[in-house]
């Protein structure tokens, strides 16, 4: 993306960097060359990529999806000046189809997914996503509904919490922090996150807390992955992206964790094989390759961009150009 299409931002943008803006947009805009594309993010989040697109392409029309509803109206207000062309929506990513359903849309030229926590959110400190700070324990994307990770922590029976944290976060010491958390929430139940880093802290031995980052990263990702289903959208919200794609139409998605860019992997690498018995000598007829794979291995941020976006550092990118309708 050249320097005059890059947005700008000011009034406290910086901090709210889009990750790997320029990747991605090399990625989609082939896709992108009809006299009227259109592209979901399907992470609206503060509308980064979102504005640099829309900038950078003035025939595009943009449908934004958020299940936040602060982050999209935040979003509304720094896209307003696209007009229609900004098309913003309350869902989650996995409501895509009910989403361009809704518009009249019926395929679109691209998806974007920009996974994960965002800065906004982590900003905030009564959201509490960040273990950094002391607030209220809750974690949702959508503050409006749904159980918190305060509601976890005091309501979930000690295996059940323990499966979370391996699982989700993959914590090494999760029985020890489960055992530790119902035992305490036995004296009062936890309702900020400062107490319940406290507690991981005196649950991870001493070793293990100078190495590997702070030691309460792993049970907040895992805590927030829980009380957001995020694994379960994520593995229904490829596929439909995927299915509202036309021919040549593409998928970029940017994930910063091992779980997510799993699930990722495994829905388009799966899309991009043959589904003929194998050994035949040629491939039958509606059983090749759905897509392309534009990004053979995740690819990471430069140094450069991490030193700039700090966010950046653990992303990863995989991308796929649809080249057949699917079969049946």
């Amino acid at each position: 993306m050249t320097e005059k299409n890059t947005p700008s931002r000011a009034n406290g943008r910086a901090r709210h960097v889009p990750v790997l803006l320029d990747r991605t947009w090399e990625l989609l805009r082939p896709a992108l060359t009809g006299d009227r594309p259109v592209l979901v993010d399907a992470t609206l989040g503060l509308g980064g990529h979102t504005e640099a697109f829309l900038t950078a392409c003035p025939k595009l029309t943009v449908v934004g999806i958020d299940r936040d509803p602060h982050a999209l109206r935040l979003a509304g207000e720094r896209l307003a000046g696209f007009g229609d062309r900004a098309r913003l929506v309350p869902a989650v990513y996995d409501e895509l189809p009910e989403a361009l359903a809704g518009l009249g849309i019926s395929r679109v030229d691209g998806v974007l997914f920009d996974l994960g926590v965002s800065s906004m959110q982590l900003d905030e400190a009564g959201r509490g996503f960040a273990y950094a700070q002391d607030s209220p324990l809750d974690m949702r994307m959508n503050p409006e509904s749904g159980p918190t990770a305060a509601d976890v922590l005091n309501e979930y029976p000690a295996r059940e919490l323990t499966r979370v944290l391996r699982v989700y976060g993959e914590e090494r010491f999760a029985s020890r922090i489960a055992a530790a958390v119902v035992r305490e929430r036995a004296k009062e139940p936890f309702v900020t996150s400062g107490r319940l880093v406290e507690l991981i802290y005196d649950s991870v031995p001493a070793a293990t807390r100078r190495t590997g980052g702070h030691p309460a990263k792993r049970t907040f990702q895992a805590l927030r992955i829980e009380v957001n289903t995020e694994l379960d959208v994520l593995g229904r919200a490829i596929p439909a992206a995927v299915d509202a794609l036309r021919l040549g139409g593409r998928v970029v998605v940017l994930s910063y964790h091992s779980l997510e860019d799993r699930i990722v992997k495994q829905a388009l690498v799966g899309r991009a094989r043959s589904t003929s018995p194998e050994g035949l000598p040629v491939e039958l007829p509606g059983h090749g390759p759905e897509l392309r794979l534009l990004v053979r291995r995740g690819e990471q941020a430069s140094e450069e961009e991490v030193a700039v976006n700090p966010r950046a550092a653990s992303v990863r990118l995989r991308a796929a150009e649809r080249i057949k309708e699917a079969s049946g």
